[in-house]
């Protein structure tokens, strides 16, 4: 490998590891799932009609743009970025109107939030340098899309999460409807597994607005996960809780991309 090669996230990084794992990923999917159906712009997902008509290949998609920015060289990661404004310049222009610019920032905010989570879920606590390698990824990703508004550190998106939270989620007929299209797409065991799974990685004002009780049933489950790691079983486990369709998706997931 060319030493001067420079990469969107460099080797070593705490995010190529987060993202990098299977396990980890399908949390931060699970979580975002249930943001993504409360914010106040899930209608833009809706005006293309490939949201509800696919719910778990739109987010497969999303999962996979983001993996390919943390994965590739500078060069190629930012075309990537160009590509995702560009899908959304189209859709604008379809619709005769623009993404608001919080909306876009709540999708940042989440990948943040949800990488932090599921790998403090599933691994150990982020130490303080972790946690602002995640937001500085995440932060540079904003600043290649041409956001405002954007928080300077870690500690100042802490708080504009917390703002973001209070004004641009709520619950209405969109997000239930995604809800039951979740439940469509997957049955109704794997329907159950997904909000238990969302229940330990989504801020209070998630649970609060969907009606979350604490995820007991699978914090039991996650400790059953644990030990199937260790004893090289986790790969059934998946397969077996996974929908058949997305299984060539979440095997590519444990690779480099």
């Amino acid at each position: 490998m060319n030493s001067k090669t420079r990469f969107f996230v460099q080797e070593g990084s705490i995010v190529r590891e987060i993202w990098g794992k299977s396990d980890t990923i399908l949390f931060i999917f699970a979580g975002a799932s249930a943001e993504f159906a409360l914010n106040k712009a899930v209608d833009w997902l809706y005006f293309t009609g490939k949201l509800p008509a696919d719910p778990i290949g739109r987010l497969f998609s999303t999962v996979t743009y983001a993996r390919q920015i943390v994965f590739s060289e500078m060069e190629v990661a930012n075309k990537a970025i160009d590509r995702i404004t560009a899908i959304h310049s189209v859709v604008e222009k379809n619709r005769n109107s623009k993404i608001p610019d919080w909306a876009y920032r709540d999708v940042l905010f989440m990948l943040i939030h949800y990488s932090v989570a599921s790998y403090e879920l599933l691994e150990r606590k982020l130490s303080t340098a972790e946690k602002d390698d995640v937001f500085d990824v995440f932060l540079r990703m904003g600043k290649r899309m041409n956001l405002k508004e954007l928080p300077v550190d870690y500690d100042d998106w802490l708080i504009k999460q917390q703002e973001h939270l209070k004004a641009d989620l709520i619950k209405s007929n969109l997000s239930v409807d995604l809800f039951k299209q979740y439940r469509k797409h997957l049955g109704r065991f794997r329907y159950w597994l997904l909000i238990e799974s969302q229940k330990l990685v989504v801020p209070a004002r998630v649970k609060e607005l969907l009606g979350f009780n604490n995820g007991i049933w699978l914090i039991i489950i996650l400790k059953f996960y644990k030990l199937s790691r260790l004893i090289k079983l986790d790969a059934l486990v998946k397969n077996f809780v996974l929908p058949a369709k997305y299984k060539a998706e979440i095997e590519a997931l444990d690779k480099g991309v």
